[in-house]
């Protein structure tokens, strides 16, 4: 029996409130040392690094009532109670979760909820507290004041009280530590300690999502690191610094959303101007490993105005594409380059060129954002970004409801994605080392198993059953770097595999996305079909495959798999290789069209929807790059084509 002792009260938002402080309670701390290890990285584990629960300050406000332990129950597979009352369970468990609780005013919203009104002396708060208690409307409108607020750093003095807010952020922080330590079981299901830091300069999104390795005895050492009147990112790596020195532990950051940066998040420049230093690129490049190319706020691998020539570019951009995240600042085209992953990957590659490092080696995964505390990232399972999005007749055309022209609530949110993990076991340990190493993707939501290996000598004879052993004997997985091959005239190689989602859509192609940069210093991007259904019928026309075709109902929101593949594989050559130009390659795998979310919505609730609503969409994997890094000046012959 865990033992909990009540103290009488605590300081709270500058209120002394009843509380209880569980901070003395014994807890087991499971480090996953006595799980078996597979030899090589063999099974790919599921989870989302993004969640949000009632203590974060917005998800709060939003009207989640639901904390960490229905969070953390939700994802292993058991039933829970929505917010709004419906019951609700995953038909597929997660492996992994990673809650994510705004660091800045954790707990605060549902504090100022609780808190007695006679003890609230600031107006505004009390003007808060009041809206908050007339209901749902009134919290939300709140929760846009307190963003708008935070955004224009003018929160009243009471919220911003160092003393008040680091006891309230200590029990709330050692509170939810304790539960996510309770529900990781190494081997079955892995919970880990995280919070999301929230830096927003101007209202321009440069959160990341903190992840820690370690159990609850190292990260109860240190409390969340807060942003909200920060401008760059170097107080996280600093934080983080100091964190691995105190404790001997290992942290992550992982950038996200960068669709809403309006151009800040993958800045060629540094913190006071001037081209970025190695210093400053090798920095940032041990600190971040990897970002979240996906997310129910849009997708941010790639957008049509950068990649004209490619069809698929732009998937989940509308709306997201208007502004910041408050859109309190309108974007402008020359913005959109410092916020897509794959310009992100190219800009790396023009640093490391003239410094030697590149601060944009970033393996790439998805997450939700969801502030509902439920990991859903499927179509026919959507609960929404926060809680007044649950299932409902009005949710589509949120945007109208609301009377607002932001263009981007309702439809415009996305339902994925998830972060796929390659690693030895599921423990704390395993997950994050093969995070560190890139050997990770993302999804939109589906689950679809993909692997790709980079070598200079792959045939198709490989692609037989201990084709993964070949992989990593005579070349690199996804994440990892390519050196020069040692016989000259070879190109780089890709072993490439996509297997559907057991309940899902067939494959409809497997794209080689390749960035590199020439002997001038331009940048430039291809897309290569490397593998497709029906290849038969469906020959290439103009340098490109014909679409795979459609065979969604929308009225019946349903899809058949009549077309298109489960299962794609290849081995594929770079066609236009110049051994002296640094490059990088990912897959990007797509799906034949599926319903969206609004569709279902539509059958469900008998809806007539707008022309522009996306009823259909066709769901894709992004996997982590494999770089190619030329031989150092003088370090040997060039190859030869």
């Amino acid at each position: 029996m865990r033992k909990i002792a009540c103290a009488s009260s605590f300081v709270l938002l500058g209120l002394m409130v009843a509380g209880c402080d569980v901070t003395g309670a014994e807890v087991v701390e499971r480090d996953g040392a006595d799980i078996a290890q597979a030899p090589l990285p063999e099974r790919v584990y599921w989870g989302d690094t993004h969640l949000h629960t009632a203590n974060s300050v917005d998800a709060f406000g939003f009207g989640v009532r639901l904390g960490p332990e229905d969070a953390l129950r939700f994802a292993r597979g058991d039933e829970v109670t929505s917010t709004m009352g419906l019951k609700v369970k995953l038909a597929r468990p997660l492996d992994f979760l990673v809650i994510a609780d705004h660091s800045d005013g954790l707990g605060a919203t549902k504090a100022l909820y609780d808190a007695p009104r006679f003890m609230i002396r600031d107006p505004q708060l009390l003007r808060w507290h009041d809206m908050m208690h007339e209901g749902p409307e009134g919290t939300q409108r709140v929760t846009a004041e307190l963003i708008t607020a935070a955004a224009n750093r003018t929160l009243p003095a009471a919220m911003m009280d160092p003393v008040a807010g680091r006891k309230r952020t200590t029990t709330v922080w050692t509170n939810q530590t304790r539960t996510v330590e309770r529900y990781n079981q190494p081997g079955k299901f892995t919970a880990f300690m995280g919070f999301e830091y929230t830096l927003m300069p101007d209202g321009n999104n440069l959160h990341r999502v903190v992840v820690f390795r370690d159990g609850k005895s190292k990260v109860d050492q240190i409390l969340p690191l807060g942003a909200i009147t920060g401008n760059i990112p170097d107080p996280l790596w600093d934080y983080m610094d100091a964190y691995e020195k105190k404790t001997g532990g290992k942290v992550l950051a992982i950038p996200h959303n960068s669709n809403v940066s309006n151009g800040l998040m993958f800045e060629l420049t540094q913190p006071g101007g001037g081209p970025m230093s190695a210093e400053y690129a090798r920095r940032r490049g041990a600190h971040e490993p990897l970002v979240e190319i996906t997310q129910i706020k849009g997708d941010s691998e790639a957008h049509p105005f950068l990649s004209p020539n490619d069809e698929f570019a732009g998937f989940g951009v509308e709306g997201w594409d208007l502004g910041n995240l408050p859109l309190t600042r309108r974007k402008t085209p020359d913005m959109f380059a410092g916020e897509y992953v794959r310009e992100a990957l190219k800009r790396g590659l023009a640093i490391e060129a003239r410094t030697g490092v590149n601060p944009y080696r970033l393996g790439v995964i998805g997450s939700t954002d969801s502030h509902t505390a439920l990991a859903t990232a499927d179509e026919d399972n959507f609960f929404g970004k926060h809680t007044g999005q649950e299932p409902g007749p009005d949710r589509v055309m949120e945007s109208q409801n609301l009377g607002t022209a932001a263009g981007r609530f309702g439809w415009h949110y996305l339902a994925g994605g998830y972060a796929a993990v390659w690693a030895t076991a599921n423990t704390r340990g395993a997950l994050f080392d093969a995070m560190m190493r890139r050997e990770v993707y993302a999804t939109t939501g589906p689950r679809m198993t993909v692997r790709v290996f980079g070598g200079w000598d792959f045939g198709s004879s490989d692609l037989n059953s201990s084709w993964v052993r070949t992989g990593y004997a005579r070349g690199v997985p996804m994440g990892a770097v390519l050196k020069p091959a040692v016989v000259s005239g070879k190109r780089p190689t890709l072993m490439i595999s996509a297997v559907k989602d057991p309940i899902g859509a067939n494959l409809d192609r497997v794209q080689v996305v390749k960035g590199w940069i020439d002997s001038a210093g331009a940048l430039h991007e291809e897309v290569f079909d490397a593998a497709w259904s029906n290849p038969q019928q469906r020959k290439m026309v103009g340098g490109k495959v014909p679409p795979v075709g459609d065979t969604v109902n929308v009225a019946r929101a349903t899809y058949t798999n009549t077309i298109g593949a489960p299962v794609l594989s290849a081995v594929w050559r770079d066609p236009a290789f110049d051994p002296r130009q640094r490059a990088f390659y990912y897959l990007r795998v797509i799906e034949i069209p599926t319903p969206s979310w609004p569709a279902y919505d539509a059958l469900r609730y008998h809806l007539k929807l707008p022309p522009e609503v996306r009823v259909k969409q066709q769901e894709r994997a992004y996997t982590s790059p494999i770089w190619y890094e030329p031989p150092a000046v003088g370090a040997g012959p060039i190859m030869d084509r």
